[in-house]
C-alpha cells in the first residue's frame, strides 16, 4: 500500500450500510479493500448506526459476504445505547424497547428488564430501527415519555440505503414521536455523536484513525466531532449535490467514488483549497457568485475542484459539454 492514502493512518473505521454493503449485498470491491488493509497491517473497525443487529450478527453477516470481521471489531448503536442505560439506571430497571430483537437482547444483556407497555412503568424508552416497528409500540413509548421516562434514540438517520433507493430509517420513526411529543430525544447515542468513533480508537489503541462513510450528516459529521479525518465514498446516501452544499461540520477530508480511494495517493482524493483552479483536466473560473467548470476528466475530480468554491458560496455552471454532462448527472 506504499504511497496510498491509508498509509498515514493506523485504523480505518468503516460505516456499513452504503459503504461495505447495501442491506444484504456487498458493494463491489469492499471485501478486497478490507483484505488489503489487513494484509498491510492496518487495523479495521466497523461502526454502524443500524440497531437491528448485534455485533456478532454483523460480524457473521460480513464474513458471509467475504468481508472478514470479528465481533470485537464491530460497534453498534444498539450496544452503545444499552451500555449507556446500564450506566444511568439501577440493575433490573424496566426499559421499553422500540426496535428489533437485537436491541432487546442488548438491553437484557446490560442487566435491565425489557417491558412492553406504559403500564409497566418504564424508567426509559430506547428507540432503534426495526422493520416491524408500528403504531402500537410507538403509542406506548409516547405515553411513557410523557410520564417521565428518559427517551434514548440509538440514532436519527432519516433513511437507510438500499439497492432500490433510500428507505425510511430510525430518524423517520423518531420523527413520529418527536411530532407527537413536541420534543427531541433526551439522548442520541449513534453518529453524528462521537462515541462510536472514539470507542473504536480506544479499543484498538489507534492514534490516527480514518473514518470512511457514505453519509455527510452521520459519518462525516461524526468524524469531525471526534476529531478524525474522513473519506466520503459515493456508494450510498450522500451524493455530489449534497457534498457541494455541505455545511462546515459535514465536510470530509477526502472524497472518492468507492473504497479504491483508500489506496491512491492522498492528493488524488483530498478536497483542495479555494486557491486551486485546475485539477485532473478540469479548470474553474470564479466570477462574482458563479464558478464555471470547464474542461474534461473524471467526475470525482470535478467534484473535488468545485467543493471549495461552492462552499464559499459560488453557484456552479458549465463551460464545456463535458462539464454540462457532469453537472446534469449530479442533478
Amino acid at each position: 500500500m506504499s504511497g496510498g492514502l491509508v498509509d498515514a493512518y493506523d485504523l480505518v473505521v468503516f460505516d456499513l450500510d452504503g459503504v461495505v454493503y447495501l442491506i444484504d449485498r456487498p458493494i463491489p470491491g469492499a471485501a478486497e479493500a478490507v483484505e488489503r488493509l489487513r494484509d498491510g497491517g492496518v487495523a479495521v473497525a466497523y461502526a454502524t448506526n443500524n440497531a437491528s443487529r448485534r455485533a456478532a450478527d454483523v460480524a457473521a453477516l460480513l464474513t458471509g459476504m467475504g468481508v472478514p470481521a470479528k465481533p470485537d471489531e464491530v460497534l453498534t448503536s444498539a450496544g452503545a445505547a444499552a451500555a449507556l442505560l446500564a450506566q444511568r439506571l439501577a440493575p433490573g430497571s424496566p426499559v421499553l424497547v422500540v426496535g428489533a430483537e437485537a436491541l432487546r437482547a442488548e438491553v437484557r444483556d446490560a442487566g435491565l428488564t425489557v417491558v412492553e407497555t406504559f403500564e409497566d412503568k418504564p424508567a426509559a424508552v430506547v428507540q432503534g430501527y426495526g422493520p416491524d416497528v408500528g403504531w402500537k409500540v410507538l403509542a406506548e413509548a409516547a405515553l411513557a415519555v410523557r410520564a417521565g421516562a428518559t427517551w434514548v434514540a440509538t440514532n436519527t438517520d432519516r433513511t437507510l440505503p438500499s439497492p432500490r433507493g433510500p428507505l425510511p430509517g430510525n430518524g423517520s420513526l423518531v420523527a413520529v414521536l418527536r411530532t407527537a411529543l413536541d420534543r427531541d430525544p433526551d439522548i442520541v447515542v449513534g453518529k453524528p455523536e462521537p462515541a462510536l468513533f472514539t470507542t473504536a480508537a480506544t479499543l484498538s489503541g489507534a492514534e490516527h484513525p480514518l473514518t470512511v462513510g457514505d453519509r455527510l450528516d452521520t459519518d462525516i459529521e461524526g468524524a469531525n466531532n471526534a476529531g478524525t479525518d474522513s473519506l466520503l465514498v459515493l456508494t450510498g446516501v450522500s451524493g455530489p449535490a449534497d457534498l457541494l452544499a455541505a455545511e462546515p461540520e459535514r465536510r470530509p477530508t477526502y472524497v472518492a467514488a468507492d473504497l479504491a480511494g483508500l489506496f491512491v495517493p492522498a492528493e488524488e482524493v483530498r478536497i483542495p483549497g479555494a486557491d486551486t483552479t485546475s485539477l485532473g483536466g478540469w479548470k474553474v473560473t470564479v466570477a462574482g457568485s458563479t464558478v464555471t467548470l470547464d474542461g474534461a476528466g473524471s467526475a470525482v475530480d470535478a467534484l473535488r475542484l468545485l467543493c471549495p468554491h461552492t462552499w464559499a458560496g459560488a453557484s456552479p455552471e458549465a463551460g464545456s459539454d463535458e462539464a454540462r454532462e457532469v453537472l446534469a448527472a449530479w442533478g
